[in-house]
């Protein structure tokens, strides 16, 4: 009979393993294991309340898992959106938000997804309801404007009733005009540095790309000055005459330039 000789393991790997088995031995045990699904809510509903987002986060997506095909797991994902939001993940927010909207396109709180979804980049960097604030958006990435104002479009378009959708028709306003205060504020540099082809470029686009906002009256401004200092009058009495119809009380008629004193649609 062939015999067989059991093999040695060495001492080192016998106490790592040990060592192993303990940690797993001591690894916290999940409180929540024993919860159902709406006190586990409940609770997340509760830490966030407080203040405690990172930990409502965890709760929610534990929620996600148990509760997955449920209303109660599309509330959650949404409730986990907004606290990454106030935690200032925006990233993750986003990428929480863009699932949601691609997994429940039938969705009835689609609308709010779509409204805390322009909210996040609405207000990168800033709290909620910064517009009443004396930051101006065009002082903030251009991209995330642009991504704010094609949610709060794709809401006030797709779900015109909505309960959000007033406000988001307002924050449309805001980003318009301040993308255009962000190509008159090139402009007006380019004009400040002698630059008067470039400052004109910029200001006809931020003319053409928005015709209906307050910052055209500067842009306006700026063609006319920038026209006349290069020479060419004739464009120069042009961009006065349209400035003239629409700005009739303008101070750039006179030649005057106006200082900023805060974002146009502070009301105090």
């Amino acid at each position: 009979m062939r015999s067989f000789r059991l093999s040695t393991v060495p001492a080192g790997l016998v106490l790592a393993a040990g060592l192993l088995l303990s940690g797993c031995a001591n690894t916290p045990k999940d409180i929540t294991s024993g919860w159902t699904p709406e006190k586990l809510y409940s609770e997340a509903r509760d830490e966030a309340n407080s203040g405690a987002w990172d930990k409502a986060i965890g709760y929610y997506e534990k929620l996600e898992g148990r509760a997955a095909g449920t209303a109660l797991a599309q509330q959650a994902q949404l409730d986990k959106a907004y606290a990454q939001f106030k935690t200032g993940d925006k990233i993750q927010a986003i990428a929480t938000l863009d699932r949601f909207i691609r997994l429940h396109p039938a969705s009835p709180a689609l609308d709010y997804a779509l409204y805390l979804k322009g909210l996040v980049n609405f207000n990168d960097n800033l709290g909620m309801f910064s517009f009443i604030t004396q930051q101006d958006l065009s002082e903030r990435d251009q991209k995330a404007a642009k991504d704010s104002y094609e949610s709060f479009k794709e809401l006030s378009t797709r779900f015109p009733n909505s309960k959000y959708a007033a406000d988001a028709r307002q924050r449309m306003l805001h980003i318009v005009n301040a993308l255009a205060s962000y190509e008159v504020h090139v402009a007006r540099y380019y004009a400040s540095r002698g630059a008067h082809v470039a400052a004109v470029n910029r200001a006809q686009q931020a003319i053409a790309e928005y015709p209906d906002v307050p910052a055209v009256e500067e842009a306006l401004g700026i063609l006319v000055s920038s026209y006349k200092i290069m020479g060419m009058s004739s464009l120069s009495d042009d961009a006065k005459r349209v400035l003239e119809k629409n700005f009739p009380k303008s101070a750039y008629l006179k030649g005057e330039t106006v200082k900023k004193t805060g974002p146009w649609w502070r009301l105090w």
